[in-house]
């Protein structure tokens, strides 16, 4: 293991992917931290929501900024503990929020997907114009998968914006990860509850913006019908963003091919029994730069990571991220670590 990162214990009364998984998302969750809310205006005219930590700071203080994973929010158990463990450490802090999330509406048609290394790109700038000291950036999720695409894209030139960043649980093969999560009981835990949202947003924007979208050639009906990943993303996400299809914005948008390419310490952290992505899908180092450290427990879920006696905690993450952090990642190789 890289030097300075506790190991992962996970605890023996939690067993398989879906109670390491659903059991912290339910039972776990803090009440969030105070969040001072400010409304970001995006280039093209939209606005998204930055939640920054209302705890005071020092003043030469770190900033980490925190991108969270599909439908989530500044109030997820996830982003919640690591919020937490800023204002523990009197850093500054914010959660960055995609179009729509937060409870923030559009003001324009699109929305956000998991390839989006545009709205990383802007929003990570501005974080840097308005922050004199270092910056840290954190991606759980599809908000770690958008990171970590940017981060490959971006080469050497992320390192005059971020110190170092973390990836956590992020579905970096979304071919691997659709597969998994449109079949069997994944589908009837995750991805029903993700359509539930996916749908309703929907149905908004066709109605918010009925002739910007008349492209689309989608009713509400279709909308209604779409049940699994593949066919949401067929029929919303990869026209509303560009994309030839379905099979092309999960291949575009997967951010395993930009591992090699990024040039910052970064941490990539994924579960080997996350039910998003199968074992078999995670990056090997022969698939990722010299300045990324891989961290695959056996165990985890998808952005669990309980640890300690019943009831269990979940601060494991935000200590394991703080540390990588401190530590500047410095090391010159890339490692992968299997904890049981």
């Amino acid at each position: 293991m890289p030097p300075l990162l506790p190991p992962y214990r996970p605890p023996s009364w939690l067993f398989g992917p879906h109670s390491d998984t659903v059991y912290p998302a339910l039972a776990l969750k803090r009440p969030p931290p105070a969040y001072r809310r400010e409304i970001w205006n995006a280039p093209d005219g939209d606005e998204i929501a930055i939640d920054w930590l209302a705890a005071p700071a020092a003043a030469d203080a770190p900033l980490l900024v925190h991108f969270h994973g599909l439908e989530g929010s500044s109030a997820s158990h996830y982003a919640s503990a690591i919020m937490h463990a800023a204002a523990d450490r009197k850093w500054f802090a914010a959660v960055a929020h995609f179009r729509g999330c937060g409870g923030h509406p559009n003001r324009k048609p699109r929305t956000y997907h998991a390839g989006d290394s545009n709205e990383i790109d802007w929003i990570l700038k501005r974080f840097r114009d308005s922050h004199n000291g270092v910056i840290y950036a954190a991606g759980v999720s599809l908000g770690g998968n958008a990171l970590a695409k940017w981060l490959g894209e971006q080469g050497q030139a992320a390192d005059n914006i971020l110190q170092s960043a973390a990836i956590i649980s992020a579905p970096l093969d979304l071919v691997a990860a659709g597969k998994v999560l449109d079949s069997g009981l994944n589908k009837a835990i995750y991805t029903r509850e993700f359509m539930r949202s996916l749908r309703r947003k929907t149905l908004v924007q066709l109605s918010t913006f009925e002739a910007e979208l008349a492209f689309l050639k989608l009713s509400p009906a279709e909308v209604i019908a779409a049940t699994t990943f593949k066919q949401f993303d067929a029929k919303v996400t990869a026209p509303l963003h560009g994309f030839k299809g379905v099979d092309d914005y999960w291949t575009q948008a997967s951010a395993k091919p930009q591992l090699k390419k990024i040039c910052i310490p970064t941490l990539v952290l994924n579960a080997r029994n996350d039910p998003f992505l199968p074992a078999s899908a995670l990056p090997n180092t022969a698939e990722v730069s010299s300045t990324v450290t891989l961290l695959q427990p056996d165990r985890g879920g998808h952005v669990g990571f309980v640890e300690g006696p019943f009831p269990g905690r979940i601060d494991w993450l935000p200590r394991c991220l703080l540390a990588f952090f401190a530590s500047n990642a410095s090391s010159p190789s890339s490692q992968t670590d299997h904890t049981d």
